[in-house]
């Protein structure tokens, strides 16, 4: 048996989609009034224009929700505020990147991190009793808390329990009660579309007697007696609970109050939701998600406009520490959500579909198109009994002349530079590596001529090079498995993948259908750092967590006091080999890493005090599990290799076996690569090179 609604998946895609189309609507005037934006912009009924060629950028609003889920997906449904705290700290790094960094005692969030990372366990780190009502009551409690009523449909008060634990990491008081509310209200969305029914279901979550309580039933009885004019409720609002009767940055009431607002007033509509979120002003961007998130699961797919979803074209960048992990698409994260939705309810989790599987009616997952001798006239998802999930891309092609080709393609990696701003500190490891085999499944119609041929592509951003398969030919009518395995390559950086439609026959128009798209295996490639360049803090496709990391004389060097660490791939990689060759320059502590899953959750290995190298297990800190005897020299160049197979590291210093470990207790089988600097000291890396390993 389920509690799970029969078009859950599709709804939770819905609700998300619906918060990533208010987060985007609201944040162009984020903290102007209602007043400003009014002198300034009339109304705002639809998204603003981007810089020309850029991308939207982060926002905490989706960034940290992002992170939030992965605390449930490692601890399930008994997940305490002490385990999400620990999470945060393993996932965001040190002064950058995911939160709004405002100072201490200014930024809610900055607060926390720093008191969870100076050993202050959650709930502790967000209670009014260490940091104060006014800023634990800031508007950060409830923002993220739609995700939790879209893993508890139907249930607001599991919702509300879930979003309780994770505001109280950094929130108290108030604050905690808008979790409470926002995720009781997306929760009971999955049963109602009446935002009054809605309103009443949050208010069954929250104690009378509160603040928040008060400030949704002033707007609720406004409502009543004046049904047709939200501006008259706006002006009750900023009389009884404006900006001038709380203190802090962004208080949780008055938001609170244009949240109740905009969904009473919108009857219904996601449109007229979102929009009276935005132009009641205040906190535009966080208000119009939290609406946009509960509307959309109310009122489903169905009910959300096209011309938002083509705007979108379901692209989502995120600013967490792992960086392969910071270019989403949003049917991926309704997967992920869905899928630990469904684990809450007991379910047994289905079949993982392909990365890019357009399971979802309307998903484009991001792709776009090219053409040479062609024009590509749309991209579409379509319904079909296609061999993958319920659906795939249809790539309409007009005039594809001879020798000309049309192509789909999806990114692997954003440069910060191409985001529309990037204050939230997103920096990027590519999606997909050298020596991993990508896959697709592609059809054209039984009237589609014989002269057609189809490959697959990835292209590398530091050279512009393109690397293709030599492709097939493709059958009219039938379904054509395409495979390429990428070959080794040397400082480079893939950016996008996809597939080149070829015509070596006479002019054609059609069509083309692409059902899945993926990719699997383990990395294989080698970067020599004096080709790399240096971004935001690090170089391309790296991460960091804290130090300074830079490109100088020819290598990548890193400092700091603490642990200073950086980080590149996916941390889904399984078995492999790590090669680095450094100079220890000042300082005891020099490491690479292996099996990153964090700033918390690594294994680290490198030269140590005493003349030693030292195997380090991080596990909430670290702690040495292995040494031997190594009379090493400041200044002295050293090639370290770790193999890193199952629960076994096999270390070798220029082609000598030291080390070789098996850690018998809760090993790491998956993670990224790093580098890393301990104590004040300073390390050259001149060049990484990662393998697989039988």
């Amino acid at each position: 048996m389920t509690n799970l609604p029969v078009d859950y998946r599709d709804r939770v895609y819905a609700g998300w989609l619906g918060k990533c189309i208010g987060v985007r609507l609201g944040a162009p005037v984020e903290n102007w009034t209602a007043a400003e934006i009014a002198a300034n912009l009339g109304e705002v009924t639809d998204f603003l224009p981007l810089p020309p060629g850029k991308v939207f950028k982060p926002d905490d609003d989706t960034a940290v929700p992002l992170v939030l889920i992965r605390a449930l997906e490692a601890h399930g449904p008994d997940v305490t505020s002490a385990q999400i705290g620990e999470t945060m700290l393993n996932l965001i790094a040190d002064g950058r990147g995911t939160f709004w960094w405002g100072g201490y005692g200014v930024s809610t969030e900055h607060t926390a991190y720093a008191n969870l990372a100076g050993g202050i366990p959650a709930p502790a780190s967000g209670s009014i009793a260490l940091n104060g009502a006014t800023l634990a009551e800031q508007i950060g409690g409830q923002i993220f808390s739609d995700l939790w009523g879209l893993v508890a449909p139907g249930r607001p008060a599991l919702a509300a329990d879930l979003a309780e634990r994770a505001a109280r990491v950094s929130h108290d008081g108030e604050a905690v009660l808008g979790a409470r509310f926002i995720a009781g209200l997306t929760s009971r969305a999955f049963d109602t579309s009446e935002p009054a029914a809605l309103i009443e279901a949050g208010l069954d979550l929250i104690p009378t007697d509160s603040a928040y309580a008060r400030v949704v039933r002033a707007v609720r009885d406004h409502h009543g007696q004046a049904p047709d004019d939200w501006r008259s409720a706006y002006q009750l609002l900023t009389r009884d609970f404006g900006y001038d009767r709380y203190g802090g940055v962004v208080h949780v009431i008055p938001n609170a109050g244009v949240v109740a607002l905009a969904l009473l007033y919108s009857d219904g509509d996601f449109d007229r939701g979102v929009q009276i979120a935005t132009n009641a002003g205040w906190d535009t961007d966080c208000n119009a998600g939290n609406v946009g998130a509960i509307l959309g699961v109310a009122v489903g797919l169905p009910g959300i406009g096209a011309h938002w979803r083509t705007a979108m074209n379901d692209e989502l960048v995120a600013a967490s520490l792992s960086g392969a992990r910071n270019l989403w698409d949003l049917p991926a994260c309704a997967d992920l959500i869905a899928r630990l939705g469904g684990q809450l309810d007991g379910q047994t989790p289905a079949p993982t579909l392909p990365r890019y599987a357009f399971d979802y009616p309307g998903a484009t997952h991001g792709f776009r198109s090219e053409a040479r001798l062609a024009e590509v006239v749309g991209l579409h998802q379509i319904a079909l009994p296609a061999p993958t999930g319920r659906g795939a891309l249809r790539v309409a092609v007009r005039d594809l002349k001879k020798k000309g080709d049309a192509r789909v393609y999806v990114r692997t990696l954003y440069r910060p530079a191409e985001l529309s701003a990037n204050y939230y500190g997103a920096s990027f490891s590519p999606k997909l590596y050298p020596g991993q085999t990508v896959t697709a499944r592609v059809s054209v119609p039984a009237t589609a001529p014989s002269g057609l041929r189809a490959a697959l592509f990835v292209r590398d951003g530091h050279t512009h090079a393109e690397h293709q398969e030599p492709g097939v030919a493709l059958e009219p009518g039938a379904w054509h498995t395409l495979t390429y395995a990428l070959p080794h390559l040397e400082n480079a950086l893939l950016t996008d993948v996809g597939l080149a439609l070829r015509n070596t026959g006479e002019s054609w128009s059609g069509h083309l259908l692409l059902d899945s798209l993926d990719w699997s295996g383990q990395p294989d490639f080698a970067s020599d750092f004096s080709r790399e360049r240096p971004e935001f803090g690090a170089i391309s496709g790296w991460t960091f967590l804290r130090g300074f990391w830079r490109l100088e004389d020819g290598a990548y060097h890193g400092s700091g006091p603490g642990v200073c660490e950086t980080y590149t791939g996916d941390d889904r990689w399984g078995d492999l080999a790590l090669t680095v060759d450094l100079v220890p320059l000042a300082g005891e502590h020099h490491n690479l890493n292996v099996r990153v899953q964090g700033a918390r959750r690594s294994y680290a290995i490198g030269l140590a005090p005493g003349g030693r190298l030292v195997l380090a297990k991080n596990a909430g800190g670290y702690r040495a599990v292995a040494e031997a005897p190594l009379n090493w020299q400041l200044g002295q160049c050293y090639r370290l290799a770790v193999a890193a197979v199952g629960p076994t590291l096999t270390i070798q210093v220029d082609g000598t076996e030291l080390l070789r470990w098996t850690d018998g207790t809760e090993p790491y089988l998956h993670g990224q690569i790093g580098l890393s600097t301990f104590s004040g000291s300073h390390c050259r890396y001149a060049r990484v090179a990662v393998t697989g390993v039988p």
